[in-house]
This record gives C-alpha cells, structure tokens and sequence, in this order.
C-alpha cells in the first residue's frame, strides 16, 4: 500500500470525511463495475455501491491493514452485500448490458463480431455457479491478483487457483458447447 493511501485510510479513520471522500473517489468506479457484472443492473448496481460504501464508513474504525490493499477490504464487503442481495431477491445472476468500450480505429465489421463474442461470454458467465463467476470477473476484469482474491473470499491461494482453474476449464467448455450450438442454428 502507498504510504499516501496509508494516511488517507488512518485520516478516515479518525473520522475525517473528506479522507473518506477520497477513498470514495478513488475506488468507486472499480467497486461499482464489480457489482455491476453481478447484478447487470444499472439501478441495482448504484445501490448496492452505495450500500457498499456506506457500510465501508460506518466500519472503518474496524479496518485493519493486513498486507492487502484497502480495496481487497471493499471487494469483500460488495461481495457481501451482492450475496444478500441475491438472498433477499431470489433470482438468478444476469450479466447483461456490459457496454464495449468502442476502439475508433475499429472497422464496423469488428466491433459486431467482438461484441457478438462478448455476449456470448457473458451469457456463458451467467451460468457458472456464483464462486466462479466471483473469481473469473475478479481476475480477469478487475485484474486483481490470487492473493488478494484469497483475501476477498476468505481462501487460501492454492484453493483459489484451483476454483480458478476449474472455472476457466468450465467457461471454456460451455464457450465450446455455445459455439457448436450456433453452427447447428446456421446450418439449418
């Protein structure tokens, strides 16, 4: 952790809201793309940010740095509030609407393709079971390393690049599965 973030985290600690308002700004957009590819709803998304902060502020004092970024903190407190949020919903986890960042060098032809690719990704997503869905959205939307997914989750590394392993193993199968399904459509 940068010794900036340090002082800015022990700021808010203290009580000092502008502190806390930086941290908002720093992590916010990061937090809210996490809930959003779980709930696919805008609305919802904004909420349960929200949610996920005003939990953060009002147990900050209970912060405790133990070698992991302050985001890792806010990931398992949005994980946290998503899961309630399906508890209390009943519904299955819907990735929708991910918006493709445009590339204007891009020919029209491209972007459909690679958007067509992507909603079959997400589509495919939306089937594994909530830990994958977890761990495949966490390392490789939000990029974040093994070690502070263990953290989030609550797992031990090699635990999570077995989940990761087999999540990956699983996506690409059903990626398989969808394509092949497709070519049957366009045949016929």
């Amino acid at each position: 952790m940068l010794d900036g973030d340090q002082k800015i985290i022990n700021s808010a600690i203290s009580g000092k809201a502008s502190a806390f308002g930086l941290l908002y700004d720093k992590y916010h957009a990061q937090i809210y793309r996490f809930i959003y590819l779980k709930v696919s709803h805008r609305e919802e998304a904004e909420d349960l940010t929200h949610q996920v902060f005003l939990n953060a502020w009002q147990n900050i004092k209970k912060y405790e740095f133990k070698g992991f970024p302050f985001s890792s903190w806010l990931y398992q407190i949005a994980r946290n509030q998503v899961i309630d949020h399906y508890r209390t919903k009943k519904s299955n986890i819907d990735i929708e609407d991910i918006k493709e960042i445009k590339n204007d060098d891009d020919t029209l032809d491209n972007q459909v393709n690679r958007n067509y690719e992507i909603e079959k990704v997400k589509n495919v997503i939306q089937n594994l079971n909530p830990e994958h869905q977890d761990i495949i959205i966490m390392k490789f939307v939000e990029e974040l390393t093994s070690q502070e997914i263990s953290k989030i989750l609550n797992k031990p590394q090699s635990t999570i690049r077995v989940i990761q392993h087999r999540a990956v193993k699983n996506l690409r199968n059903m990626l398989k599965k969808e394509n092949k399904n497709g070519q049957k459509k366009q045949i016929k």
